[in-house]
């Protein structure tokens, strides 16, 4: 009977390492993403998350090893080319345009998304533009605030309002990084319930912090420290980890 081919992952990296000076941040890491999974990277303060992070999406150069989306080496693309290819995220610290009104924070997205190079004009693209703008600001309940000036929402809102900019950018991997920060329990269920339905279509990357978030959305979970990978599985047999107990959750 023939050997049943292995599915490749949507995004992997290959002997991936990043150094500060001395420092090690990220250390051979080997890590996979498969396609439609909620994957989140867990681990203590300074453990390599964010780092790792950055590198798949392409705010920091890795000092070695490769980054591979959809079959395509992409270690040497810069952000925005890795945004074009369908890798978006958002910021640990919440990154809008304060000054500009929902919907114009939305467009601005949707804009980059659809206008191909910079000889297209804003009028041939103004009809698409608003729908997908639309339908982001519905699918994050913020349809009815397009024209209140960004910076006057509400902590927890302007974070659905980045959560909306991503999904106008029309990603097929959404990095979030630590998105229930400063949110409030109602807003974190609020948010969970958002991630689970975007998930039915995207591909989610999930740094963060709240471990009761983690287990509750994640279908495999990645745990860090030291800048290298010390345990992969599900939210269960994470739980059980014994190295996770002691290195993560201090048991």
């Amino acid at each position: 009977m023939a050997a049943v081919a292995a599915v490749a992952p949507l995004l992997a990296t290959h002997a991936l390492r990043r150094t500060f000076g001395g420092l090690v941040a990220v250390r051979s890491v080997d890590f996979r993403l498969d396609r439609g999974e909620i994957r989140s990277i867990i681990g203590p303060n300074g453990a390599g998350k964010t780092t790792l992070l950055g590198i798949i999406c392409g705010r920091i150069p890795p000092t070695s090893g490769r980054v591979v989306f959809n079959g395509r080496d992409i270690t040497a693309l810069r952000a925005y080319e890795r945004v074009a290819l369908g890798i978006v995220y958002t910021f640990q610290i919440i990154s809008i345009y304060k000054r500009l009104t929902v919907y114009e924070n939305v467009a601005l997205a949707a804009e980059r998304r659809l206008m191909r190079t910079p000889l297209d004009h804003l009028v041939a693209v103004r009809l698409p533009v608003a729908e997908q703008v639309e339908g982001a600001l519905d699918e994050v309940g913020l349809r009815g605030t397009a024209s209140r000036i960004a910076g006057s929402l509400p902590y927890g809102h302007q974070r659905l309002l980045e959560v909306a900019m991503a999904l106008a950018a029309g990603p097929e991997v959404l990095a979030l990084d630590e998105p229930t920060q400063g949110l409030a329990p109602d807003e974190i269920a609020s948010l969970c319930a958002l991630i689970r339905r975007m998930s039915a279509t995207i591909t989610i990357l999930l740094v963060e912090h709240n471990m009761q978030v983690v287990l509750e959305l994640s279908r495999r979970i990645t745990v860090m420290d030291r800048g290298a990978i010390i345990a992969e599985g599900s939210p269960r047999e994470i739980e059980a980890n014994p190295d996770v107990r002691r290195v993560y959750l201090g048991l």
